[in-house]
């Protein structure tokens, strides 16, 4: 029985959509970090300091995303014919 080939033809060095979007973000740094500990420790539990650390800054950018898309809907609102 023939098992099928991985997809090689991505090149090693191209980004993974999900860190593309985490580097946006500008969290990735405390993302690396969770990362880190949990390959050290392999225990989520050991890492909550990280994990809260990055909870924290995601939050913070949806916010501040929420508000962003908020005040542009707000403006193209007001600027609308009516």
């Amino acid at each position: 029985m023939a098992f099928p080939s991985h997809d090689r033809s991505r090149r090693v060095d191209e980004d993974d959509p999900v860190e593309q979007m985490i580097s946006r973000t500008g969290c990735a740094e405390l993302h690396y970090a969770v990362q880190e500990c949990m390959a050290e420790y392999q225990d989520w539990r050991a890492c909550q300091k990280q994990v809260g650390t990055f909870k924290d800054c995601m939050m913070n950018f949806q916010n501040a995303r929420k508000e962003q898309l908020m005040k542009q809907q707000s403006t193209s609102t007001e600027s609308a014919p009516t």
